[in-house]
């Protein structure tokens, strides 16, 4: 099977996107979110949702979600009303041409992660990005950290190659950890010489579970410094300063939670201080169990209202 199989050109829209090969740091960023793996505070949801509500976009490429996806362990919603199937909510996996607040093109591939033919899928989407005139490929989204909610959020960073970006977070010299789709993409982008970043917004792991956008954020900052983008975000901004007013009151209200989000600030500042160390010497780590009851648990309930 060719890769091309895989997916389906929007043929009045492709032809506007074609250009060279982008191996390199020229042609459209290309980010990618796939939903399924981790996503700490729903950061990487979150940056993609605003990016699709506030700017113009069109679809350029559909994958072909029914090889990719196992309907079982993701069932797809349908609408049942007056005796009869009214509709049927088909999962899309897509590819977006979308412009910023000044014109400029970029691309976004977002939608469920494939569940089958991981390779097939890493190699269509590199043909895919070549056909698209793409330049450097940008995953991105949360993983939890014992930090707390009253210091700045870090975001590490990684690429295919040497010198194409640099972290401003201290990076394990080895880890192994489970495979994702969009790791995998990674890895055979940088095999095949083309540029690849990846940016993950550490996020409190008592927030973890809630929809947090702060860390959307503090993604959308470290994309816009890497792509050169306009990226307004006043909508995340002030979500963000809901959100933050939230939790601030939880903590005032009680003397418990205080205490232990006052713990991981003197953590955090102690790693802050020796460089290397997430914990201070002999400092005991609170759990998140011990935070999550009390701050999911209130968060939860702002998030079934309209201003989530």
């Amino acid at each position: 099977m060719q890769p091309e199989e895989l997916y389906e050109l929007d043929p009045d829209e492709s032809p506007e996107v074609e250009g060279p090969d982008g191996a390199g740091t020229d042609g459209l960023a290309l980010l990618v979110f796939l939903e399924g793996f981790m996503d700490a505070g729903a950061a990487g949801r979150l940056l993609t949702e605003h990016l699709l509500d506030a700017f113009e976009h069109t679809t350029v490429a559909r994958f072909n979600t029914d090889r990719l996806l196992d309907y079982r362990s993701r069932r797809p919603l349908m609408t049942f009303d007056d005796g009869k199937w009214e509709t049927y909510e088909a999962p899309e996996l897509s590819v977006f041409r979308v412009s910023d607040a000044v014109g400029k093109p970029f691309l976004l591939l977002t939608g469920p992660e494939p569940d089958h033919e991981w390779e097939a899928f890493a190699a269509a989407a590199r043909t895919l990005a070549e056909r698209l005139g793409a330049g450097p490929m940008i995953t991105y989204f949360g993983v939890p950290m014992g930090i707390p909610h009253t210091r700045p959020l870090g975001v590490i960073t990684h690429s295919t190659r040497p010198g194409l970006v640099t972290s401003k977070v201290p990076l394990p010299s080895k880890l192994q950890v489970p495979a994702s789709a969009s790791s995998l993409m990674e890895y055979r982008f940088g095999e095949a010489g083309r540029d690849a970043i990846g940016l993950v917004v550490q996020v409190p792991h008592y927030l973890s579970q809630a929809a947090y956008p702060t860390a959307a954020l503090t993604l959308m900052d470290a994309l816009t410094e890497v792509t050169g983008l306009d990226l307004p975000a006043l909508e995340l901004r002030e979500a963000a300063d809901r959100t933050l007013t939230l939790i601030d009151r939880q903590v005032a209200e009680s003397a418990e939670v205080a205490e232990l989000v006052q713990g991981l600030e003197a953590q955090y500042d102690a790693s802050v201080h020796d460089g290397e160390n997430l914990l201070a010497e002999g400092e005991e780590m609170p759990t998140a169990d011990e935070l999550a009851a009390q701050f999911e648990r209130f968060l939860a309930e702002q998030q079934n209202g309209p201003d989530e």
